[in-house]
């Protein structure tokens, strides 16, 4: 679990990014998607680490195998997006996730948002526990915040929130 970095994206993390998300995106999960359908992933610093925003990769060997974003979408709210983990680094033994989420978490109430809300698709099975699991709860998208950066193949919404 040691030998992997969480640490924010920075010039040259660009590759490994697509190499990880759009596998997973298309083989695993079936959404037929490219890298030219999400303009965000060419544009992560000036899309995802401005306001309150950020965006992290867990790197192993000089690879990346975990990403996670938050969107600052304005009124102390952001949206938490491209969270994605290789297959090999899932799961308790390597605490990818839980870390990615966590660093995000400790982010958002640093810098004093109030709420992240995230979208995802019903076929996310494993992801719709790891959020509920984590504090998030699912909501309605008509709950959604206009700001909200919907995609559409979001069929699923959930919020945390951090006030109080």
């Amino acid at each position: 679990m040691t030998d992997i970095e969480i640490r924010p994206f920075r010039a040259g993390d660009e590759a490994g990014v697509i190499a990880l998300i759009l596998p997973i995106q298309r083989e695993e999960f079936g959404v037929a998607i490219s890298a030219a359908d999400q303009p965000d992933l060419a544009e992560i610093p000036s899309f995802y680490q401005t306001g309150k925003g950020q965006f992290w990769v867990a790197v192993r060997d000089g690879g990346v195998v975990g990403t996670i974003g938050l969107k600052d979408i304005g009124n102390d709210q952001a949206a938490l997006r491209k969270m994605f983990v290789a297959a090999a680094y899932r799961g308790r033994e390597h605490g990818v996730a839980t870390r990615l989420l966590a660093g995000l978490v400790d982010h958002a109430r640093a810098v004093g948002l109030g709420d992240i809300i995230l979208g995802t698709t019903a076929k996310f099975l494993a992801a719709h526990r790891f959020y509920e699991k984590n504090g998030f709860v699912e909501i309605s998208a008509e709950d959604l915040p206009a700001s909200f950066p919907r995609m559409m193949v979001d069929t699923k919404f959930y919020r945390l929130s951090l006030r109080g």
